[in-house]
């Protein structure tokens, strides 16, 4: 029995679905039973299916160690409703499986779902946005020699107007352009976003595990903009905020024990915080992810890999950017009392048989994450995710600062490039529209090897700047000089010898032990003895 990741891509709870059918099929121990005077061949208890594939979802990278008894026994029971198992009678069809000695059994029939074949390029009903860069007579590439077209990374659009000269400007001003308008901008946000995110996730394209008809670039540009100082969002329309009586209940249980004097006080108080708080998140519409990109966030599961943590939160801070505001700012809201609350000491227990990381996990996983259609597997996918975003939220739910400096350098450098014209617009290839756009390239991952070498590297190189200025440094007495060039040569001799391979030969000559001349006239004295 063997089981692999299912990696990003259409279509992956289904996978999953049939990836754990098929683990707990293979490997579900079977055997000989007896119940109500009769002998059943080849089955199982309820009990026993729960140990078993509660061991098996702890230690399955899909789904991670937080998976509890109660939601392995919640499978189960999806299981018999989808007949992946039946009772010993061969019924099933209901999900009233209990966690007892109740006999089960795998039916004939395979309980694989099958998997929707992709469309065929050009057969989709959606209609894809276009993008800045398809857009015609927009922009167009300059040509270059052949031995310059190579990818740079970050170019500087200063650097490359002052190489261009006074030529240029003459040339440009022969060429069709028009100004950046207000719905350029918002593509090239969303455009931007995407394809940091496509390559973050590793898929070809975004369209198989997201519906661009549901990106709005008006929110990307609203939550990396309008943050407070504590990097929450702000919301232009206080109506869409979270109520003042809720923020109240959670600042209540953030703080703890910390809270208004003015507030009731009684045993079991917190308790009832905390039902408030949790009742008001599932009375909410949807869930705080939405429907519309629950199959994106679902295939950030793929990389939410302990070797690929910094990956995966780098992925779900691009996600959580396609938010609406006012679901952003309440998730904002909602991690951080989350993440004291399962840090606090003082904090009572709110559940007799639960710890109080636990609760805060199955409580709110429910309404952060679900499907429009109740899938098999959210409720073990949403607990994940949660655990994830509570335990990093406070780098998750931050503004990215690279993407966003990258966006703005970007729309600043077409701005200044706009000309308005009264030419007709020119598609030769000799003669261009526009500067070309600059490309910004994504750091290669290397090894540590690797990294320790460039490391040393780096570290010489800046020893041999510093040697540099000891020398050159006019301000600096010939005394100090020589000085510092003596601490310098005794601290870093090897640095110091590929500056003045000469001087190496001069030490070793000042080294080596010099012959002391015979002692000759040192008369030979006789010995002493007691005759003399």
């Amino acid at each position: 029995m063997s089981s692999h990741l299912i990696t990003p891509g259409p279509y992956r709870a289904t996978k999953l679905w049939n990836e754990v059918t098929r683990l707990f099929r293979a490997g579900m121990p079977l055997r000989k039973h007896r119940q109500n005077f009769r002998h059943y061949a080849s089955c199982f208890t309820a009990s026993a299916a729960v140990d078993w594939l509660h061991q098996l979802l702890c230690s399955n990278s899909n789904f991670g160690p937080d998976v509890t008894r109660q939601q392995t026994v919640q499978l189960l029971k999806k299981f018999l409703k989808n007949h992946v198992i039946e009772d010993v009678k061969g019924r099933w069809g209901k999900e009233d499986l209990e966690d007892n000695n109740t006999l089960y059994r795998f039916p004939s029939t395979s309980p694989l779902k099958p998997i929707p074949c992709p469309a065929a390029p050009g057969s989709s009903s959606i209609k894809k946005r276009p993008s800045l860069k398809d857009k015609e007579g927009f922009f167009k590439f300059r040509s270059i020699k052949k031995h310059e077209k190579e990818t740079q990374e970050n170019v500087d659009p200063a650097l490359h107007s002052q190489q261009e000269g006074a030529n240029q400007l003459t040339e440009e001003q022969q060429m069709q352009r028009r100004e950046l308008t207000a719905e350029d901008e918002q593509d090239i946000w969303r455009d931007i976003t995407l394809t940091h995110l496509q390559r973050i996730l590793g898929v070809a394209s975004v369209d198989g595990v997201l519906d661009q008809r549901y990106i709005n670039p008006q929110n990307i540009i609203h939550n990396m903009t309008k943050v407070n100082k504590h990097g929450v969002v702000t919301l232009d329309d206080k109506t869409n905020d979270l109520p003042h009586w809720v923020l109240s209940a959670m600042k209540s249980l953030a703080n703890w024990p910390k809270y208004d004097s003015a507030q009731p006080s009684y045993p079991g108080f917190e308790r009832d915080v905390f039902k408030t708080v949790s009742d008001y998140f599932y009375s909410l519409p949807q869930p705080l992810l939405t429907y519309e990109l629950y199959e994106l966030f679902i295939n950030v599961l793929g990389v939410l890999q302990p070797q690929c943590e910094r990956v995966a939160i780098e992925a779900l801070q691009l996600c959580t950017l396609l938010l609406p505001p006012s679901s952003r700012r309440k998730l904002q809201l909602l991690m951080r009392m989350m993440s004291r609350i399962s840090q606090n000491v003082d904090m009572p227990r709110l559940h007799p048989a639960i710890g109080t990381r636990t609760l805060m996990v199955h409580t709110f996983s429910g309404c952060v994450l679900g499907s429009a259609e109740e899938c098999d597997l959210d409720e073990l996918l949403a607990t994940r995710l949660v655990s994830f975003l509570m335990d990093h939220q406070e780098s998750i739910l931050s503004v990215p600062q690279y993407l966003l400096s990258a966006i703005t350098d970007h729309v600043q450098y077409l701005r200044t490039v706009q000309v308005p014209v009264d030419f007709p617009c020119n598609t030769d290839d000799a003669d261009p529209v526009c500067a070309p756009v600059p490309i910004y390239a994504f750091c290669r991952q290397i090894s540590g090897a690797e990294f320790e070498q460039q490391k040393l590297e780096s570290s010489q190189k800046a020893m041999e700047e510093l040697l540099e200025v000891l020398l050159t440094d006019q301000n600096i007495s010939e005394k100090d000089r020589r000085k510092k060039l003596k601490q310098f040569q005794k601290q870093y001799p090897d640095i110091y010898r590929l500056r003045f391979p000469s001087s190496d030969r001069q030490n070793t000559a000042e080294n080596k032990p010099k012959i002391k001349p015979p002692l000759l006239n040192i008369k030979k004295t006789k010995a002493f003895s007691i005759r003399n």
